[in-house]
């Protein structure tokens, strides 16, 4: 582990994103072994690590959401922090605030549970709208403002906010800005039943200590080399499509969907498209992203910014449904050949 990280610090070895696969495999291995199952979670646990995004994770309690997250800080020596939100907290249990000392007569900053590398904050429309305003400006801008002070987050920073599907009352909706701000909305299901017996095998057995194979380091010299991933003009124009079809889906050939979205994506769509395809070209040994890779995030880009009309949830529509209409009539490019992305990379060097 020591020679890769020193191969990275001298520039990075000739197929980084074979490396950065290789790295991430073994991080994933040393989570599975703690957490059963949740493939499809994990994976976009480290896209968004990858692209600097943050995940909205929605799914009944008991789903291991908070052990997933806390392992994965341990296997990356980052730190995680846990806020339980509820209708009582107030921003500066959040974000921090100014405590006078009496001893020497002076305001002193302490600093709130934000300042962390991995922040889950547990049913998060749980909590009124001056708290979620408090971490808007987080999860945006990396910084919290105290007292006219700024202070940046540690790096790197991702928020993990959870909302439970089956239980509405007194919660707080999130706000379409905040929304927007999640790069993914993930759905997490409940386990298999050869999965739930492993489950029930690990908790009631003996403790499993797993060890660290990165760094926060590591992990951001990681983030600077994915986002010099190639993106083929072409796949830029697909995304841009896929995400102005949820606006004029008439334009697209799919004039049934107006009556069923009131508003569409927001451009912040395409780029998180953009980041996490390239982020997941990455985790799979690839130094370019494919157009499959763009397919494979679109329901978890899209499916939290659509806002969808009274008659398509009157008529039993979800977001999920309707998106996959547009991947099926939004024509993806042709698959780049690799000898045309070495070229183009070679010419940007």
């Amino acid at each position: 582990m020591n020679d890769q990280s020193d191969s990275w610090n001298r520039g990075g070895p000739v197929n980084l994103a074979h490396d950065t696969a290789a790295l991430m495999e073994q991080v994933l291995y040393e989570v599975k072994r703690v957490v059963v199952g949740q493939d499809h979670f994990l994976e976009r646990i480290l896209v968004a690590i990858l692209a600097q995004g943050h995940l909205l994770i929605e799914g009944v309690p008991g789903l291991a959401k908070t052990r997933t997250v806390s392992t994965l800080a341990q296997v990356l020596r980052g730190h995680f922090k846990r806020i339980q939100f509820t209708p009582d907290l107030l921003p500066a249990d959040l974000v921090g605030t100014r405590v006078f000392n009496q001893k020497t007569s002076e305001f002193a900053t302490v600093l709130g549970p934000v300042f962390t590398n991995l922040l889950l904050a547990d049913e998060i429309n749980r909590a009124p709208a001056k708290v979620q305003s408090a971490l808007l400006e987080v999860m945006q801008e990396r910084q919290v403002t105290i007292a006219g002070e700024s202070h940046p987050v540690p790096q790197p920073f991702l928020v993990m906010a959870t909302q439970n599907p089956i239980e509405t009352e007194g919660t707080y909706p999130l706000p379409e800005a905040q929304v927007d701000r999640f790069m993914m909305k993930v759905l997490i299901g409940y386990p298999s039943e050869d999965e739930e017996v492993v489950i029930v095998q690990r908790v009631t057995g003996a403790p499993i200590a797993v060890r660290a194979v990165a760094s926060t380091e590591q992990l951001m010299a990681l983030q600077a080399q994915c986002r010099q991933g190639y993106v083929d003009p072409a796949l830029l124009h697909y995304a841009v499509r896929l995400v102005s079809a949820t606006r004029e889906p008439a334009r697209y050939g799919l004039p049934e969907l107006a009556r069923f979205i009131s508003f569409g994506a927001s451009p912040r769509a395409t780029i998180s498209l953009i980041e996490g395809a390239r982020a997941l070209a990455f985790l799979r040994g690839r130094s370019y992203a494919l157009p499959q890779d763009v397919m494979d995030l679109v329901s978890d880009v899209l499916r939290h910014r659509l806002v969808l009309s009274y008659e398509a949830l009157a008529e039993g529509h979800n977001a999920d449904a309707l998106i996959q209409k547009i991947l099926q009539t939004v024509t993806p490019p042709d698959k780049p050949l690799e000898t045309h992305v070495q070229v183009s990379q070679a010419a940007s060097a």
